[in-house]
């Protein structure tokens, strides 16, 4: 028998998801795909912000609903809940991908790289038409990215 402790293989409590680095050609071939789940999202989004006040309104009148609106009160619980689902599959997308989705409102998405040696991330914003701003990570101001990055010159990596 062994005497040292049995512990969880994450213990720590921190995400068992590789750190991903992406390129900026990466980024913007991944962009297509990344804005079609962007927009999912949003439209799950949508959808659950007219749910939920119709759904608040039924459940506040469950005493007096007639046949139909008490339907609906059974039936939207069901929409509410698969809506809530595609949601976080359509979020588990872009976790999948390595990327970051920011902000949910404003569809802003990260796109992890290293800049200078420091974490950093290119970043796009829900209805820009490409990647064209990046940022150190922890800092919330966006950048241009720098035309010699957009024609392939590679970002200077410090050795540590």
């Amino acid at each position: 028998m062994s005497s040292s402790p049995n512990r969880a293989s994450n213990s720590t409590g921190k995400s068992r998801r590789k750190e991903v680095t992406l390129d900026l050609g990466t980024a913007r071939q991944m962009l297509p795909l990344v804005r079609s789940i962007v927009v999912d999202i949003r439209g799950h989004q949508q959808k659950l912000s007219q749910l939920n006040p119709e759904q608040d309104r039924l459940e506040r009148n469950r005493h007096s609903l007639n046949w139909t609106e008490r339907s609906r009160r059974y039936s939207i619980h069901d929409e509410i809940r698969l809506s809530e689902k595609n949601l976080a599959n359509a979020v588990s997308e872009l976790d999948a991908l390595g990327v970051t989705l920011v902000n949910p409102d404003s569809g802003q998405v990260d796109f992890p790289t290293r800049i200078n040696g420091r974490s950093a991330a290119f970043t796009w914003h829900f209805g820009e038409e490409a990647v064209g701003h990046w940022h150190y990570s922890g800092e919330p101001q966006r950048r241009p990215i720098p035309n010699d990055w957009q024609q392939g010159t590679p970002i200077r990596a410090r050795s540590e």
